[in-house]
């Protein structure tokens, strides 16, 4: 039986919820997802008040709108949601996914001076000049004032290294945001696992870390193979 777009997006948005959980990523009922349903992102996905990522459901999945929230009739969402998510959904309309989370090895990099994915192995180079690093956290992200900075700071970037804090995947799909998400870990563990030899990093050439980098678009299709095999172990 076919589904609509909306009901295929919410499937998609709770597997990713439960599959983060399976990973690891989970942070006791604290984090979200959210997916725009409007051309504008003005109106999104985003999981409900203190749930579990284990426990989602497609069906548990509130309905954000912005304009409500302007107009002070906020649903009984966390603030900290509506603000990071909110803000960059409205202010980046290409941002059809949005994933925030704070996994480990991410996580830890992100608390050095300088939480830069160094171009070190394919995985690293993946990231190479496409991530945004935001180095001025301003608290737990539930003020419009840090909402608009951290939009600001995003800017066209599908990855943003959230200094202090953790990291924000952007993409035009879940399973593509997802994929994102998964190499992301990968690549932050990889520099984590490095720095802890105590050796110097051995870093390839910008034009061969850029190479690479590109030639990773030429595995879009992966993302959605691999993610379909995620879902349906679940």
């Amino acid at each position: 039986m076919s589904v609509s777009p909306e009901q295929a997006l919410r499937q998609d948005l709770a597997a990713a919820f439960r599959l983060a959980a399976e990973f690891g990523w989970s942070e006791s009922v604290a984090n979200h997802f959210s997916a725009v349903i409007s051309p504008d992102g003005r109106r999104f996905l985003l999981n409900p008040k203190w749930r579990h990522f284990s426990t989602i459901r497609a069906s548990d999945l509130a309905v954000v709108y912005l304009d409500d929230i302007a107009a002070g009739a906020a649903p009984d969402l966390d603030p900290s949601a509506l603000t990071i998510h909110g803000s960059i959904h409205a202010a980046l309309p290409a941002a059809k996914v949005l994933l925030h989370c704070h996994p480990d090895y991410a996580t830890a990099l992100s608390t050095l001076k300088d939480p830069t994915i160094r171009p070190i192995d394919q995985n690293t180079c993946r990231f190479y000049d496409r991530v945004a690093y935001d180095l001025s956290f301003g608290g737990l992200g539930d003020t419009a004032d840090e909402g608009a900075r951290l939009a600001r700071a995003m800017g066209n970037h599908s990855l943003m290294m959230m200094g202090n804090h953790g990291v924000l995947v952007s993409a035009d799909s879940v399973a593509h945001a997802f994929e994102l998400l998964y190499y992301l870990e990968k690549a932050c563990k990889t520099m984590i696992l490095a720095y802890s030899t105590g050796q110097p990093l051995n870093d390839m050439p910008a034009e061969v870390a850029r190479a690479t980098a590109q030639g990773w678009d030429a595995y879009r299709g992966v993302s959605d193979a691999h993610f379909a095999h995620l879902k349906s172990r679940l």
